[in-house]
């Protein structure tokens, strides 16, 4: 496989994981109760932002000559099983959702980690791109993670 073409693999998986984001937050909306508010509007925040790293993703992949990856991973697939599993016993209480979602935020961290640690010769500005996704990405999750704790230690009054 050439460079470029180890580039591009590795740029189409963070389009995957990045569609699995979009998934996932979108079904996280439809899982929680009209009442809250707060977390719908977070997770289309969540999901927008995934939406805007793809199209970011797309551009690099088409400048380098490749096809862009449609669809989700296969781990995505099983985050959303494994989110309506969790529904199906639960309910669609808000801490089955947060918990879910910080699930997912965790696979999305080790696909940004594995892209970085890549053998794909990374440009720097492509490189710098991957960062700074992560890097938002991070934030997002310990967003996910506050409002989990936060929940978790309201209800355990």
């Amino acid at each position: 496989m050439s460079t470029n073409d180890n580039l591009i693999e590795t740029l189409n998986d963070l389009i995957r994981i990045n569609n699995d984001r979009i998934d996932g937050y979108e079904k996280a909306i439809k899982e929680t109760d009209e009442i809250d508010v707060d977390l719908q509007g977070l997770f289309q925040k969540m999901a927008n932002e995934s939406r805007e790293y793809v199209s970011e993703l797309t551009s690099q992949v088409l400048s380098l000559g490749g096809e862009v990856a449609t669809g989700t991973t296969s781990s995505g697939k099983i985050y959303r099983v494994w989110m309506d599993i969790k529904a199906t016993f639960s309910g669609h209480d808000r801490q089955s959702v947060l918990e879910s979602c910080e699930y997912g935020e965790d696979a999305a961290q080790e696909a940004y980690d594995d892209a970085l640690a890549t053998d794909a010769d990374l440009p720097v500005s492509i490189r710098q791109m991957i960062t700074d996704q992560k890097a938002s990405l991070l934030t997002s999750h310990n967003l996910i993670k506050k409002y989990r704790d936060a929940h978790k230690a309201v209800n355990s009054l």
